[in-house]
């Protein structure tokens, strides 16, 4: 499980970036937010836990929740 912030929501798309603490970014999908996380309200500066997958782009963050 990695731990990051949100930095980056576009509201209108449906999406967002997470910068993790390795200061690597993952881009994510609001699909991959659970019930803790309502993505309408997001704004960054979030801390939030996830899982990293590989998608056919490059790794993703999955099982995003409230840290």
């Amino acid at each position: 499980m990695a731990t990051g912030t949100i930095k980056k929501v576009v509201a209108d798309r449906g999406f967002g970036f997470i910068t993790a603490e390795d200061e690597k970014e993952y881009f994510f999908h609001r699909s991959a937010l659970d019930a803790s996380l309502d993505f309408d309200r997001l704004v960054g500066g979030e801390t939030v836990e996830f899982e990293i997958e590989a998608s056919p782009k490059g790794p993703r963050a999955a099982k995003v929740h409230s840290a």
